[in-house]
C-alpha cells in the first residue's frame, strides 16, 4: 500500500504539509497525488471516529443480515444499491455465507431501527427474510480503540 494511504488511514487529520514532512516528499507532490485519487474515486472522503457514549448522544446500531433475490440484469447490485441509499443504512455490504447482505443501521432508538427493518428493508420486493442483531457496545471502530474511562479493577484490601 502507498506510504501516503497508510498515513490517511491512519490520520485523515494531518495536512498536506504535515504529510510530506513525514513521507519525505514535497507539499506539491502530496497536494497533487491527493488531487489525483479524489479526482478517479478512490479517495471519496474523509471521516472522524467518534466514541459516542462520550458524546451523550442515544444512538442504536444494528447490523442486519439480509436474504435476497438478485434481480435480473442487476444481480445483487440494484438492491443492495436501493437499500444503501435510505439515510438510516451507514454501510451495505455483499457476503458470501448464509446470507447475501451485511448492512449496518444507526437510529435514535431500538423502536427507530425496529420500524426502518419492519416497514422498509423488509418490504422491499426481492428481500427474502432479515436478521437483526442490535450493536451492544463497541470495542474497536474502524481500527481504532475505543478509549473508555475504567476505575481501578483492584479489589480493596481491607483487614
Amino acid at each position: 500500500m502507498d506510504p501516503l494511504l497508510k498515513l490517511l488511514r491512519q490520520d485523515a487529520s494531518l495536512t498536506p504539509l504535515q504529510m510530506s514532512a513525514l513521507l519525505g516528499r514535497t507539499e506539491a507532490e502530496v497536494r497533487t497525488q491527493l488531487q489525483q485519487w479524489s479526482d478517479t474515486g478512490v479517495l471519496l472522503g474523509y471521516r472522524a471516529v467518534l466514541n459516542e457514549e462520550k458524546l451523550g448522544r442515544e444512538m442504536v446500531r444494528a447490523v442486519i443480515e439480509v436474504r435476497i433475490t438478485p434481480e435480473r440484469g442487476g444481480g445483487f447490485d440494484k438492491l443492495a444499491e436501493r437499500i444503501s441509499r435510505y439515510d438510516e443504512v451507514r454501510s451495505c455490504h455483499l457476503m458470501s455465507g448464509g446470507y447475501d447482505l451485511l448492512v449496518e443501521v444507526e437510529g435514535g432508538s431500538l423502536r427507530e431501527v425496529a420500524t426502518f427493518v419492519s416497514e422498509k428493508l423488509s418490504t422491499l420486493q426481492g428481500v427474502l427474510s432479515t436478521a437483526t442483531h442490535f450493536v451492544l457496545r463497541a470495542y474497536k471502530e474502524q481500527g481504532v480503540m475505543m478509549k473508555r474511562e475504567t476505575a481501578d479493577e483492584r479489589l480493596a484490601v481491607t483487614p
